[in-house]
């Protein structure tokens, strides 16, 4: 299938995916062919964006070595390697990687397509409780608009100020944030979508303790909703364990507060879990929500704060029909959970009896009953 009608991208779907490559602690260049070849699958399933987890390509689990000069060295050249990767790869990808720029080291998403660096983005909020020690060796991204950095031998966008955009894909609009940061009270990905990205993204280390899988779905569920988007969220996954904090892999995809998609957890291999999402929806509900409108006009108009980083995606036009990676349910407004469906089904009972109690008691009507 061949005609336009039946490629995805015709209806608004772009297809995401959440990646949890199998770390290999301190050793880049195994972070990197690792990376490369989940960017290689996903390029195979036709993928448009693929989000890893926060620091993959430094690795997480670091500790002190984050601030040896080695280490940084070995994270440009994985980064030089991945970029170099993907100029024949479709996606656009999503990593983390620790880099330095005037003489501080911060945490970082790093926005790759088609062989070279669109952008990177550094984290906001960095947790320094419990098993927690990131102010130990990051600086906060906070605040820093307009600048640049020094990768590849080129000066790239730097600063929590970067929308990434397609220029020839209406709705590929893709905003990174990374872990803490959707953990605040102020997202930073709250200001992205209201600057006029419907892909929020998320790259998490976030090791795993009973209950905290849930949290990270009821937050990502929360926030794809709240801020009238979709959501991609990635954590890291096998390798990354130490003795002190495990980690689990969970990657999610929400759309307007509704899963689409969630990879396995505890898996001893890499994962890669897909979804299409759909921004013509999106942009729809946004257009029905005045109240998203209004959110921007008090937070002081985002969209006049960011830099919208634009980049050519197809090199030519996508007409293929390459299936569809979303779930269509047989019967869209009827619950397949018995649980929710019978909740659904007391709330409609109630809602119709109270309007007609509400009517007979105006009415002062007698209740009448009738026998069969």
């Amino acid at each position: 299938m061949t005609h336009p009608f039946y490629a995805i991208h015709t209806h608004g779907l772009i297809r995401v995916a959440a990646a949890t490559p199998r770390a290999s602690v301190g050793d880049t260049a195994a972070n990197a062919a690792a990376t490369i070849a989940l960017a290689t699958q996903a390029d195979a399933q036709h993928v448009d964006l693929v989000v890893f987890p926060e620091l993959n390509l430094t690795s997480y689990a670091l500790d002190d070595l984050h601030l040896q000069t080695a280490q940084q060295r070995a994270t440009l050249a994985a980064i030089d390697s991945v970029v170099a990767a993907s100029a024949t790869l479709r996606p656009v990808l999503l990593v983390g990687a620790a880099l330095v720029r005037a003489g501080r080291l911060y945490n970082c998403a790093v926005a790759i397509a088609r062989g070279r660096v669109l952008g990177v983005v550094p984290k906001t909020f960095l947790p320094n409780y419990r098993e927690f020690y990131e102010k130990r060796w990051f600086a906060s991204g906070a605040g820093l608009t307009g600048l640049s950095i020094e990768l590849g031998g080129e000066s790239v966008p730097f600063g929590n100020d970067l929308i990434f955009a397609a220029r020839d894909l209406p709705g590929f609009v893709v905003h990174a944030e990374i872990c803490e940061d959707y953990w605040a009270p102020t997202p930073p990905s709250t200001a992205g979508a209201l600057a006029g990205a419907l892909i929020c993204c998320n790259l998490s280390a976030s090791n795993i303790v009973i209950g905290k899988a849930r949290e990270r779905e009821m937050l990502a569920a929360a926030q794809s909703a709240r801020a009238v988007c979709a959501y991609v969220y990635s954590a890291a996954g096998p390798g990354e364990s130490t003795t002190e904090v495990a980690w689990d892999g969970q990657g999610l995809i929400h759309e307007l507060g509704e899963q689409l998609a969630q990879s396995r957890r505890f898996a001893t291999e890499p994962d890669l879990v897909v979804a299409d999402v759909d921004c013509e929806r999106i942009a729809q509900e946004r257009l029905r929500t005045g109240t998203f409108n209004d959110a921007a006009t008090f937070a002081g108009h985002p969209e006049t704060r960011v830099r919208r980083i634009a980049f050519d995606h197809l090199p030519d036009p996508a007409v293929a029909d390459v299936g569809l990676e979303r779930v269509v349910p047989r019967f869209p407004f009827v619950p397949n959970d018995p649980a929710r469906r019978d909740e659904d089904c007391y709330e409609a009972f109630n809602i119709q009896v109270e309007a007609l109690a509400k009517r007979l008691e105006a009415a002062h009507a007698r209740t009448l009953v009738i026998g069969v």
